[in-house]
């Protein structure tokens, strides 16, 4: 009995497998049949989307279904309307993966091109790609509708990415060109060959010009990716960058290695990879007088995406010889705009550090030679809502370091006399000897010492006391800066200013505060030049109005006086005008007088030379100074016949009198922690 239930439901089974079996048939047989229609629905449907939203022509001479998911066009063109031709294909072929089908995604499987090519093309203000940069209103709503948050917005982006790559490519004679009215480049891979997922390409620039090599391997499906781009021949430029924007950009080889996407949870994606080059050398005229060149170099790490905030993955490195550092960086978008920054390198080899700088980036840094460890702390926080909390904390353990040799600025010439050349922007409008040769030099005990008190304070009160760098003026630097949205105060000390000034006056590159800070920390930490010395040199080289350099010419410029006979109120005026040199002569009234704006650098200045005790054994006259200071007669500008004050004050100097008063406030923030040290000091 149970054998023959047994073989009863066995043949159920085969008739129901069997049904089963024939209805997907009949059903493929019936979708195979009208699959052509399909198509043909679905082409109109493209053709008239791109000319009702992007005005463009979609043209196909024949196109046809050729084996199961292989869609196959001939003769296709992509023309914008009354532009050049954007694309023309004589043959191009698309299959899509069938398992991501099934469930309604359309991955690329495949792609096939012979003949075809993409033309960007622009003729005066028209081009034929204009529409890609087309706002599309009608889905600006939807798109931020769908976006949830940083992690949201990386995974689609990476799906769309890897849906599009196909497993397998056959491209044969494609052509990538640009042309405008200056200049033209086209780029012909002859022949490029993807075979589950492993590719292999030549890529030539004009006709042979230049070649690239192409290879690597793409996952799709795991979300991988591994490229390598080689130069065939060395120092070849990339195209288009040097024409376009001034760059220049060659290299032996660069390897991007994307490994792992990774959903950590519902709100935190993590991309990791590596990214490294073989000679890589870069120009721009605004990043370096010559060619940067970076020999080697490996990134290593990774990106989170959370929900409102991206950063770098915690021992994401970057290596370049021997020498590496980990960064910590995050920036968060809500609730509120926040940037978070922090290294922390432990201690290391200082030539390490030097060797790895990229060779004609820091020209006055190269040759540098030292020894000993030294490690690096920085922690820097901001919310751009609120900038005046922001956390700045910069220190160097540099105790164990010492200076063999210099580089290209050679520090240790600043202790005896030297040639200076002053610069107007690039133009060298004087040269003359800073030391006891030149008759205008005077050395610092015979500056007075209101002025050299005054300057101080203006410029650098914590001069004796910093390495070099004043942590609370980088602070009130960036809170500034950050508030007015744009560069309104810097945070140079005495020290910054004789660097940039002595070594670095020509340079107008990016680089040259990087440059500047390294020169500055190399001269304070040797110990080689001695702050008196430094103040010494500053006050005989800084301008103090056009063409008038050193406080020698600057008190027989202004009031045909020596240095030594200066008095208090015209030290508190030299010092107002260092920021503003050539604005000197504008701070007078015909009569000779100050005009009564510029009372409150005196009163500003007075206040905290009087308060710190400064001016204790100085005689100290009403408004600490100021009406007695007289422009000597042949500066004076000549009397109005009718005389405006109101546009006086609030018209022709109202920029400056802001400046003054945020200086003003500025100082009233560095006067609190001077006087707080003195007090614990006592």
């Amino acid at each position: 009995m149970s054998n023959f239930f047994s073989k009863r439901r066995n043949k159920w089974f085969l008739i129901v497998g069997v049904s089963v079996l024939l209805i997907i048939g009949i059903g493929f047989a019936v979708a195979m049949s009208k699959r052509q229609g399909f198509l043909d629905k679905a082409m109109v449907k493209v053709q008239n989307k791109l000319k009702q939203d992007y005005d463009i022509n979609f043209s196909v001479d024949k196109y046809y279904f050729k084996g199961l998911t292989t869609v196959e066009f001939k003769n296709l063109l992509v023309i914008p309307q009354d532009r050049d031709t954007l694309a023309s294909m004589e043959t191009f072929s698309v299959s899509v993966r069938v398992l991501p089908l099934l469930i309604g995604d359309v991955e690329i499987g495949a792609i096939g091109v012979e003949n075809g090519g993409v033309s960007f093309v622009k003729k005066d203000s028209l081009s034929n790609y204009d529409f890609l940069f087309k706002k599309r209103q009608d889905n600006s709503e939807a798109v931020k509708s769908e976006s949830k948050g940083f992690a949201d917005l990386a995974e689609r982006l990476s799906k769309q990415f890897f849906a599009i790559v196909p497993d397998d490519m056959d491209l044969k004679n494609f052509n990538l060109s640009y042309s405008d009215d200056k200049f033209t480049q086209h780029i012909h891979i002859p022949q490029a060959i993807m075979n589950s997922g492993r590719f292999e390409s030549s890529v030539l620039l004009n006709d042979h010009e230049a070649e690239w090599i192409l290879s690597g391997k793409v996952d799709a499906g795991a979300q991988r990716m591994r490229l390598e781009v080689s130069s065939k021949e060395p120092d070849v430029e990339l195209p288009f960058l040097r024409s376009k924007y001034g760059l220049a950009i060659s290299f032996d080889k660069l390897i991007f290695d994307l490994q792992d996407i990774t959903k950590i949870k519902k709100n935190l994606l993590e991309v990791d990879g590596v990214f490294a080059y073989e000679n890589l050398k870069v120009y721009h005229r605004r990043l370096s007088d010559s060619t940067i060149i970076l020999p080697q170099a490996e990134m290593e790490g990774g990106i989170q995406f959370a929900e409102n905030y991206i950063a770098l993955r915690e021992y994401s490195t970057l290596r370049v010889k021997d020498f590496s550092i980990s960064p910590q960086a995050k920036l968060t978008l809500k609730p509120s705009k926040q940037i978070d920054l922090a290294i922390h390198t432990g201690m290391f080899q200082a030539q390490d550090f030097f060797d790895a700088l990229p060779k004609g980036l820091f020209q006055n840094v190269e040759g540098v030679k030292v020894e000993g460890s030294i490690a690096y702390d920085l922690d820097f926080s901001i919310n751009l809502d609120k900038p005046d909390d922001l956390t700045f904390s910069s220190k160097i353990d540099d105790e164990d370091l010492k200076l063999i040799s210099w580089g290209g600025a050679n520090i240790d010439s600043l202790n005896s006399s030297f040639v200076y050349d002053a610069y107007d922007d690039t133009v060298l409008v004087k040269r003359f000897v800073v030391g006891p040769e030149n008759p205008n030099f005077r050395k610092l005990d015979q500056i007075p010492y209101v002025l050299k008190t005054t300057v101080r304070n203006t410029e650098d009160p914590f001069f004796y006391k910093h390495n070099g760098f004043e942590e609370e003026a980088f602070k009130l630097s960036i809170a500034t800066n950050v508030k007015e949205k744009k560069f309104k105060r810097g945070a140079s000390t005495i020290s910054m200013q004789l660097v940039k000034n002595v070594f670095l006056n020509r340079k107008k590159t990016l680089n040259r505060k990087f440059e500047e800070i390294l020169l500055v920390w190399l001269m304070e930490a040797s110990g080689r030049v001695s702050k008196d010395r430094l103040f010494e040199i500053y006050l005989n080289v800084i301008e103090w109005g056009k063409n008038v350099y050193g406080i020698t010419e600057a008190a027989d410029y202004y009031f045909k006086k020596k240095p030594e006979e200066l008095n208090l109120g015209e030290s508190l005026f030299l010092s107002s005008i260092i920021p503003r040199p050539k604005t000197g002569v504008s701070s007078f009234e015909y009569t000779g007088h100050l005009k009564g704006w510029v009372q409150r650098h005196f009163n500003t200045y007075g206040s905290i030379m009087r308060k710190l005790g400064e001016l204790n054994n100085v005689a100290v006259p009403e408004n600490y100074g100021f009406y007695e200071v007289i422009l000597q007669p042949a500066l004076r500008p000549k009397a109005p016949i009718v005389r405006d004050s109101t546009f006086d004050v609030l018209g022709e100097h109202e920029l400056i009198i802001r400046e003054l008063e945020a200086e003003e406030n500025v100082r009233k923030s560095i006067l609190d922690k001077l006087i707080g040290e003195k007090h614990e000091n006592n």
